[in-house]
């Protein structure tokens, strides 16, 4: 295999809008995106309580969450097979081998990433911000969001690690979704399945998309604070 002519023919494709090749991006972003944006707000209600709440079996359950983000991508995804195959008990659901299982996959996977991250901000956070909405009688939405701007930047990172973590997982969205042309391949299926063929110019050119995902969203989450640590100074 030649390096640079693959690497050529990647930006190739990249560039000449190859249909086949932004199909795949497509269906990546958009199981992605929908799964996280799904257990967005839960994620924050359940880590607030987390972080905030005093009640018995609180440090269990974040042990509980803890946990989960350690549990194979493959091993999520061959319980929810089990269970959506005929023979499983939600196999009159018929998802299997969809993209609606392939979101349902993601979202078990993002879950426990984002509540421990943003269990984290939340204890971090200056509780007078809380405590302050609430003197001065703003209502709980209100005294909420308050809470979630001054953690804003903890927040957004919990959440693209989440998102990061979602859109390259393999094991699950393989497991549940088969890897279906225009219908559940997605960049990290497509890359596992143009290399076992030998076919690496798709390959490289989906790992350069993944690429460009992660700067972006790092130098983005950057200039973000830079910006709001000029302001304050």
């Amino acid at each position: 295999m030649d390096i640079w002519q693959t690497t050529h023919q990647a930006i190739q494709l990249l560039f000449s809008g190859d249909a086949a090749l932004w199909g795949i991006v497509g269906v990546s972003f958009s199981v992605s995106l929908l799964a996280i944006s799904i257990v967005l707000l839960p994620a924050l209600l359940i880590s607030f309580a987390l972080a905030y709440g005093r009640f018995p079996g609180r440090w269990l359950i974040l042990s509980l969450f803890n946990t989960c983000q350690s549990i194979p991508t493959v091993v999520i995804g061959l319980l929810l097979y089990m269970l959506l195959s005929r023979a499983g008990p939600l196999g009159d659901w018929k998802m299997l081998f969809t993209q609606q299982a392939m979101i349902l996959g993601q979202m078990l996977i993002c879950l426990p990433i984002l509540v421990s991250m943003m269990h984290a901000a939340f204890q971090n956070s200056d509780k007078r911000a809380w405590e302050t909405s609430l003197t001065l009688g703003a209502s709980l939405p209100r005294a909420f969001m308050s809470l979630m701007w001054e953690s804003r930047f903890p927040l957004l990172a919990a959440i693209i690690a989440a998102f990061s973590r979602v859109i390259t997982e393999v094991g699950c969205s393989m497991m549940v979704g088969g890897n279906i042309l225009n219908s559940t391949r997605n960049i990290p299926t497509a890359i596992a399945l143009e290399s076992s063929k030998g076919a690496f110019a798709q390959g490289v050119a989906l790992g350069m998309v993944l690429l460009i995902l992660a700067l972006g969203l790092n130098f983005f989450l950057s200039v973000a604070r830079g910006k709001a640590h000029l302001r304050t100074n």
